[in-house]
């Protein structure tokens, strides 16, 4: 190889060598310190791509469990509320039970009607309650009598959605519960139409006519204890059962589809982690392996340097 002075070849390329292994140590550093295998989207376009998609996939799935666990939470005060107003209804009977001593006089009758009254208003005002401005329960009802314990998939049906895909997705229904129309009936004793527990909310509920209602609004509209009876009410206590066991099956759809929710964004976590998270092992290997290799550039570019020195013996 010729000697020139000039030209340093040989430190030309020890440069070019140190340039890339400092390079590639501050990638190493960078990955190391941030915990991502992509610091930059030169690292890997496609890679990226993907993980953005994934991190936006997590995202929605992380608020889908959010309103999962709302939507849990209407369901248990819901419940809670059915299951005060099971309550109510079982006092009703006992009331009535009472009232049919024979050993009662017309003045303990009357004591019992005033809390019988007392519970209907209570019951009416149950009917009412809202979760964070939801309404609990139906305020429409347009279904026949045999189908008075299910909604008519319009006001009194709520979409909660399972997935990250939104409406695109799976959903779970909740209903709002038809806990008005499970305490009311058409009053009729002397036909087959008697004991029917449904009543629409178009019509006027009150004590006269055939229309009944255990959930009064006000003292003009409450029912006597004369007025209902013990399989009425047992009836009733039924209706309201069967909200619950509504109530609660919806609940199960719920905690199954939480749980799919939570495993699925384990696993979209997992592939995302593939994708962009740093191996700390291979990189520390990495990080030495440069290091060490910088070093060396360093040194050999200082040797190459000094090289062309003995072109001075050669001219002295």
């Amino acid at each position: 190889m010729a000697l020139t002075i000039n030209t340093n070849t040989a430190a030309t390329n020890a440069a070019a060598s140190l340039n890339k292994n400092n390079s590639n140590l501050q990638k190493s550093l960078a990955r190391l310190s941030s915990g991502r295998r992509i610091t930059s989207p030169a690292d890997d376009a496609g890679g990226l791509a993907v993980s953005m998609k994934l991190s936006a996939s997590i995202n929605r799935t992380k608020s889908a469990i959010s309103n999962i666990q709302n939507a849990m939470s209407f369901g248990d005060v819901q419940d809670g509320a059915l299951q005060s107003a099971a309550r109510i209804v079982d006092r009703m009977a006992e009331l009535k039970s009472l009232s049919l001593d024979v050993m009662k006089s017309a003045s303990d009758v009357a004591n019992y009607d005033t809390e019988f009254g007392a519970l209907q208003r209570q019951l009416y005002q149950l009917g009412a309650e809202t979760f964070n401005g939801v309404s609990l329960f139906a305020t429409t009802n347009e279904l026949h009598a045999a189908a008075v314990y299910n909604t008519d998939g319009g006001a009194n049906t709520m979409s909660v959605y399972t997935s990250s895909e939104g409406s695109a997705g799976s959903n779970v229904s909740v209903s709002k519960s038809l806990l008005l129309s499970a305490v009311s009936f058409d009053y009729d004793a002397g036909t087959a139409a008697g004991r029917k527990l449904a009543v629409s909310y178009a019509d006027t509920i009150n004590s006269t006519g055939n229309d009944r209602t255990l959930a009064a609004k006000d003292v003009s509209e409450s029912l006597t204890l004369t007025q209902v009876s013990i399989g009425l009410l047992t009836t009733a206590l039924e209706n309201i059962a069967t909200l619950r066991a509504s109530n609660g099956a919806t609940s199960a759809r719920l905690a199954f589809s939480e749980d799919h929710l939570r495993l699925s964004k384990a696993n979209l976590e997992a592939a995302n982690s593939r994708i962009m998270d740093v191996d700390v092992a291979e990189e520390s290997t990495n990080l030495a392996k440069y290091s060490i290799l910088s070093q060396a550039s360093m040194s050999m570019l200082a040797q190459a340097n000094i090289a062309p020195n003995s072109a001075l013996m050669l001219l002295g």
